[in-house]
């Protein structure tokens, strides 16, 4: 019985180490996906604009998210209501996902689901 507890004892502290390295892997590069996934994962659409709305955007009070500034090449990510994003022209729609469009657009604005 002794040999099953001390087993048992033993994963639970292997379980427990790689949790911490995971929670630990957030807060470095490794973290960097999961934290722009999860920015996705909060938007219902993502579109490309360019320089001169978002400082239009920045200038109505409008937030960048870090997470953009913490990848190569850096960019701009906004959340912006459906409305406001309507009134953008030139604006260029794209998949809600980490591929090529959405890393070539320097600039993107985000729709949040509850918009």
């Amino acid at each position: 019985m002794s040999n099953s507890l001390h087993s048992r004892a033993q994963k639970v502290r292997a379980q427990a180490a790689i949790r911490a390295w995971e929670y630990r892997q957030r807060n470095h590069s490794k973290g960097v996906w999961f934290r722009l996934r999860r920015v996705l994962a909060d938007a219902e659409s993502a579109f490309a604009i360019s320089n001169s709305e978002i400082e239009k955007l920045e200038a109505e009070g409008y937030k960048r998210e870090p997470v953009g500034a913490e990848i190569e090449p850096q960019k701009v990510i906004l959340f912006v209501p459906a409305a406001r994003i309507e009134e953008i022209p030139g604006k260029r729609r794209l998949l809600v996902a980490l591929d090529a469009d959405f890393f070539a657009a320097p600039c993107v604005v985000l729709r949040r689901f509850e918009d």
